[in-house]
């Protein structure tokens, strides 16, 4: 098993202050968040072969330390959802392709499962050092929801599941996760545990600045990060030690 600091420490020694997708996911993952199964490939032929290992319908993102926002990256190409064929994989991860060699990038493209996200909530979670408060969390309704409605609770990190569960209650948003209007209730403690985690995760990390999941996918039965973004400390390395006395004094 790979020792989930790897990431962290190859990125501090490259001298990035970011994580990739997929490295970001690797950290989070060890804390015990569901991420999907997904492959970085460095070519379409290998892309259909990982989609058609995973089972279609599958996503497609540049996978890449300087691209953060990939949404919004070379005209909306390094995003690609509900590819549901051999061509339409294929076709997509040539743009991305085509568009890194264009901006003489060296990228990867992420090939992942793909999750319907109309079967759950979309959640914001996230965690950060604030230069007055120190490690601090965060949780919201996420998606393009996060930017609009700013519907968001935060506390000073680390924190217990039961103050992580009243975040979520404080939430304007809170009926969404018993479900409304017809819609299934979503799991509100693992929304709670991914709180914890990623308090935890900035909290300990003295490498770690920021951690930031969205969406995670809240659902009946668990939640899983679709998402996320790990920001570095570039004049520090982890070294895989924790600071001392942060975790009894939850609140």
């Amino acid at each position: 098993m790979t020792d989930p600091l790897t990431p962290v420490n190859a990125a501090l020694t490259d001298g990035r202050t970011a994580l990739t997708e997929s490295e970001a996911k690797t950290v989070i993952a060890d804390r015990g968040l569901a991420t999907p199964t997904g492959e970085l490939v460095r070519g379409p032929d290998a892309a259909v072969e990982a989609a058609e290992r995973l089972g279609f319908p599958v996503v497609a993102k540049v996978a890449a330390p300087s691209v953060q926002h990939k949404s919004e990256w070379a005209g909306g190409v390094g995003v690609n959802v509900n590819l549901a064929d051999a061509d339409a994989v294929r076709t997509a991860t040539t743009r991305i392709f085509d568009a890194a060699s264009d901006r003489d990038l060296d990228a990867a493209v992420l090939i992942e499962e793909g999750i319907d996200i109309e079967a759950g909530l979309e959640v914001i979670v996230g965690a950060t050092r604030d230069p007055s408060f120190g490690p601090t969390v965060l949780v919201g309704l996420g998606g393009i929801a996060v930017e609009i409605l700013r519907d968001t609770s935060h506390r000073i990190a680390p924190v217990s599941t039961a103050t992580a569960l009243e975040m979520t209650r404080e939430l304007e948003a809170s009926p969404l996760f018993d479900g409304y209007r017809g819609s299934p209730a979503v799991d509100r403690e693992a929304v709670a545990e991914a709180i914890v985690a990623v308090g935890d995760l900035v909290a300990e990390r003295e490498a770690i600045r920021e951690v930031e999941i969205n969406p995670l996918l809240a659902r009946p039965d668990g939640a899983v990060a679709l998402d996320a973004l790990v920001s570095l400390d570039s004049e520090l390395h982890d070294d895989g030690g924790r600071r001392s006395g942060r975790r009894q004094n939850r609140s």
